[in-house]
């Protein structure tokens, strides 16, 4: 196999050659076909998220076909498209896996970070924790929705049932939300880095009803915003955005420092949340909407050895939509 790997933080990543993986008990490997990039991967590559098993193979948007399966999974596994996805396996036996919030686990693995990852052309997964794909759906436009999509959908199931909902931070996760609540018959605002024009104009193709930079105030007050910047200082910004009771919803894994702010910007029985990670009940629940609110990801391709390329420009927000790395055919 080939990949890309992570041998120092804050280094580039190094292409090497591997054996190919053999699959333990309950796993499955998967020839990789796409896995996007997501802003969680600069987190890891960066050291913003500090204990990253090392040497590591990041990605954790994966699409792919199952090759071979480990001892106790069913053979009719085999030659199946699958997704992985951050979450790459739980205990099954703390308080939070018992009381079916997967999510917060205490001894959770995750994809790309803890274990392995799909910057490569090959990944051993836990089969209880990859998703039966469409076959016949282009893996490339699929890859986006195994994280900026499950992240999106669970941010927004937080936030509430809103009309009115303001997005801080028009990338991946942005980009898809849109689509859902347009199709749910939602109003979006968009809210971008000053100046980035290309974003705002994205996002208003996209069917958002207003865009504009996060220093401006939307021409309405929000029912509910979700950032997914991972800038802290924008937190008593959507505060201040959303009504009375409004809720604002931290949507990335990772954030600067939220600054002091006066207690009245949170008056008003606003909430400030955050989601963490996802449930193998989000992709359940998102996969069919996003099939039914007829989601077209917006991808940038790059091959495998491309990885630091596409980092980069995520980094530079040179982006609109998703990079997905394609490796190539051996």
């Amino acid at each position: 196999m080939k990949a890309m790997v992570l041998q120092q933080i804050a280094k580039p990543l190094a292409f090497a050659e591997r054996d190919d993986p053999n699959p333990g008990p309950g796993e499955l490997r998967i020839r990789i076909e796409a896995c996007a990039v997501c802003r969680t991967d600069l987190h890891v590559v960066d050291g913003d998220l500090s204990q990253p098993k090392l040497p590591l193979i990041p990605g954790h948007e994966i699409v792919g076909i199952v090759d071979a399966v480990g001892h106790g999974v069913e053979s009719d596994k085999l030659g199946r498209r699958v997704g992985v996805p951050w979450l790459g396996h739980t205990c099954e036996t703390c308080s939070f896996c018992r009381m079916k919030a997967e999510n917060l686990c205490d001894r959770p693995q995750f994809t790309g970070y803890t274990r392995d990852g799909g910057f490569a052309t090959h990944v051993l997964a836990d089969a209880a924790f990859s998703f039966d794909l469409d076959k016949d759906a282009d893996a490339v436009s699929l890859a986006p929705l195994l994280c900026a999509g499950l992240i999106g959908w669970r941010s927004l199931k937080k936030a509430g049932s809103g009309k009115r909902i303001g997005l801080f931070g028009f990338g991946a996760a942005a980009h898809i939300l849109t689509q859902i609540c347009v199709w749910q018959g939602r109003d979006v605002y968009a809210f971008t880095r000053s100046g980035d024009h290309r974003a705002q104009m994205f996002a208003l193709e996209l069917g958002a009803i207003w865009a504009g930079s996060s220093e401006e105030r939307p021409p309405v007050p929000l029912d509910a915003a979700i950032i997914f910047a991972p800038v802290g200082d924008l937190a008593p910004v959507a505060l201040k955005a959303v009504r009375k009771s409004g809720i604002v919803v931290c949507g990335g894994i990772h954030m600067s420092d939220i600054p002091s702010m006066p207690y009245a910007v949170l008056w008003g029985e606003r909430e400030l949340v955050s989601v963490a990670n996802l449930t193998r009940e989000d992709a359940t629940e998102f996969f069919p909407i996003a099939r039914l609110a007829g989601v077209r990801t917006h991808t940038t391709t790059y091959p495998l050895e491309g990885a630091n390329e596409a980092l980069s420009d995520l980094r530079a927000g040179r982006l609109s939509g998703a990079a997905v790395l394609v490796p190539t055919a051996s």
